[in-house]
């Protein structure tokens, strides 16, 4: 075979959301772009924040040996020392530089903390519905995935937790806000949880480590505060990217924190920086490490993608659909009318709108809806999901 029998059975299995955004490509050629509804790709539609612009200029204009050089793998020390000083601010917790690792992205943070921590036949829990790519990245280091099917509220269902964790359970991937439900765990839930994973690693005598992913903690709607997990689990280790709260998801920068009440952190820190070396990362993108050591805010306009939130779920739920009102993100998982999840996502693309279906995420009977995108086009796609929803009723 020319290529992997691994590979190629992973690309028929690929992501949805990429098959549907190419779906997408195709009726916008043929009907033209401004006719098609297209809530398949969650790329922020709000331009990055002036204060990125200010720090961009003042970083682009410095000159001084040695500025584009090599670096240390792990990062501009002053980069992590910034992210560091942010960190300890919000968690109380005693961070420094030698916690944090820059990488490429939040995507590039799970890789850089799988392949440090797993060995092969090790098993990683998934919670259902979850970002498809979580599979691929747990495959790409020798892992097994388990899965675990959420509570039909989309919180963890700590009871089938329990059953799933075992005594090859090396890790579990948390996201919170949840793509694609957009639900927030709330500090409770994430006490429980963190006495589960205690009592677990006692059990099977290893550490179990808590991977939590977390580029949209800052896109939060109606007053809610992020409730994060390195308060309530020592093992934990979080993946951040900047693609959502600075808009800036082309520029790939992001991190890898680790929690200083991890008894491993010092040799997690040397295993991190020497696999974002080896799986060819090499370090984050030099120029917007630079830019996040400098910058002076990191907050996004939330009332934007809150404001989209509310105009689709008031039309959606006024057609008659089964939504849970996300807490965060720009997404929403409404439940299909109809069991089959792939016939309805046909249905909906009859009328031209594109939205992706929940086995993508491993949760059948739901469909995620990305919401970045004009108010109008929200306005405007509400008649076609109308439409779709009595056409599968029958109606």
């Amino acid at each position: 075979m020319s290529i992997s029998n691994l590979v190629r059975d992973q690309i028929k299995r690929g992501s949805w959301i990429r098959k549907m955004f190419e779906e997408g490509l195709r009726l916008k050629q043929e009907h033209g772009p401004e006719n098609v509804f297209d809530f398949t790709l969650g790329n922020p539609c709000i331009p990055p924040p002036d204060d990125f612009h200010r720090a961009l200029e003042k970083v682009v204009r410095e000159e001084r040996p040695g500025v584009h050089a090599y670096m240390q793998n792990s990062g501009f020390p002053a980069t992590r020392s910034r992210v560091a000083r942010d960190l300890a601010v919000e968690t109380a917790l005693p961070f420094s530089a030698d916690h944090v690792v820059m990488t490429v992205g939040a995507a590039g943070a799970l890789n850089v903390a799988l392949k440090s921590v797993l060995d092969p036949g090790d098993e990683v829990v998934l919670i259902a519905p979850y970002f498809a790519e979580y599979a691929f990245y747990v495959s790409n280091h020798g892992g097994t995935k388990v899965v675990s099917r959420a509570r039909p509220d989309f919180l963890p269902d700590l009871d089938d937790l329990d059953a799933r964790i075992g005594p090859r359970t090396k890790a579990l991937i948390l996201n919170s806000p949840c793509n694609p439900s957009g639900r927030l765990i709330p500090a409770g839930v994430l006490a429980r949880l963190g006495d589960l994973l205690r009592r677990k690693s006692r059990r099977h005598g290893r550490t179990i480590y808590l991977l939590s992913d977390e580029p949209y903690r800052r896109l939060l709607f109606d007053g809610l505060e992020f409730a994060s997990p390195f308060a309530h689990y020592e093992d934990t280790l979080m993946a951040m990217s900047h693609s959502k709260d600075l808009s800036l998801a082309g520029e790939r920068i992001g991190y890898l924190a680790i929690s200083p009440r991890c008894a491993a952190a010092a040799d997690l820190f040397s295993a991190a920086t020497f696999t974002n070396r080896t799986l060819g990362y090499v370090n984050a993108p030099a120029l917007m490490q630079r830019m996040i050591a400098v910058i002076d805010r990191i907050r996004p306009d939330v009332a934007v993608y809150e404001r989209k939130r509310d105009i689709l779920f008031r039309g959606l739920t006024a057609i008659g659909y089964d939504v849970v009102k996300p807490d965060g993100t720009f997404f929403m998982f409404p439940k299909c009318p109809v069991p089959d999840d792939l016939e309805f996502v046909r249905t909906l693309a009859s009328r031209l709108v594109l939205v992706t279906p929940g086995s993508g995420f491993e949760y059948p009977g739901c469909f995620r809806i990305a919401f970045c995108v004009p108010d109008d086009v929200i306005e405007r796609s509400l008649p076609r999901f109308e439409e779709a929803f009595k056409a599968a009723r029958g109606a």
